[in-house]
């Protein structure tokens, strides 16, 4: 760490202190060129979740997208806002924890989505594959619905 002082690089950490619950670190040092004390901070820095669209282009990811698209699936439907909020943490905590690049395919975060509806109701399962993956007459939803079947 550079003295503001003097410009030397030579320090000591003279005290540590963990500040924001955890989520800092405020660090006391003193320069050993010029004995001039300063503090400093440390905080991790995240990348951001990336998704990668089916064009290529990288967007960051956007929970509140996905939970629109989830709660679009279920309307009308009896699926309480807090299953919804407990879905989309799934699903987000599946595509952060098997994903440590922190980029996703749109297509993997689609197929997980697919699978928690899948085991929510058919009905919103096909809802939302219905737009994912773009049925574009009535054989494609005849298909799906006979896969479901199986």
């Amino acid at each position: 760490m550079k003295c503001p002082h003097c410009g030397s690089t030579d320090d000591k950490v003279v005290e540590t202190r963990n500040i924001a619950g955890g989520e800092s670190v405020r660090r006391r040092r003193e320069c050993l060129s010029c004995g001039y004390r300063f503090t400093s901070y440390e905080r991790v820095e995240e990348k951001p979740l990336m998704v990668i669209k089916r064009n290529g282009r990288r967007e960051p990811f956007d929970r509140s997208k996905l939970e629109k698209g989830i709660l679009r699936a279920v309307e009308k439907l009896s699926v309480s806002m807090d299953t919804v909020e407990e879905i989309v943490n799934r699903i987000e905590e599946q595509v952060l924890l098997n994903n440590p690049s922190r980029e996703v395919k749109s297509s993997e975060l689609g197929d997980v989505v697919l699978s928690e509806l899948k085991r929510l109701d058919y009905v919103a399962y096909i809802r939302f594959a219905s737009v994912y993956k773009n049925f574009r007459d009535l054989r494609a939803f005849l298909e799906e619905i006979e896969n479901i079947k199986n």
